[in-house]
């Protein structure tokens, strides 16, 4: 990887860090920015990144600039998606929350629920907003 990349994703992955939901300080949740990269559509990005949940931990309420797809690769939790019932989701499912929908995710289990989330997101925007 070169200098310039590197820098670019520490850049990043500040930034992912400073725009997540931020009540409670969000302890128990490590994101990792693995990619970020232009699409097919002018305007938008590519980010995917890796999530860590400690036991008991929530995301925090909060929406993002584009369409989330995620897929859970250990660990049990909830989904609380605004107007839906919440949702059991564990290891092996995925799922899809679409642009703007305020959405929070609660690791349920006694161990780390892990997942990767990749994010189609207008550029130039936070990948994460606290919801109101």
């Amino acid at each position: 990887m070169t200098a310039n990349l590197t820098r670019a994703a520490c850049a990043l992955a500040a930034a992912v860090a400073l725009a997540a939901p931020a009540h409670a300080q969000n302890t128990g949740i490590k994101r990792t920015v693995v990619l970020k990269a232009d699409v097919s559509v002018p305007g938008r990005e590519a980010v995917v990144a890796n999530v860590e949940l400690a036991p008991g931990a929530v995301a925090g309420r909060h929406s993002h600039p584009g369409d989330e797809i995620s897929y859970i690769q250990e660990g049990e939790g909830e989904l609380l998606i605004e107007g839906e019932d919440p949702r059991r989701v564990k290891a092996g499912e995925a799922f899809v929350i679409k642009a703007g929908v305020v959405h929070d995710a609660r690791n349920t289990g006694g161990g780390t629920m892990k997942l990767t989330g990749v994010y189609v997101v207008d550029k130039g925007k936070p990948l994460a907003t606290p919801a109101k």
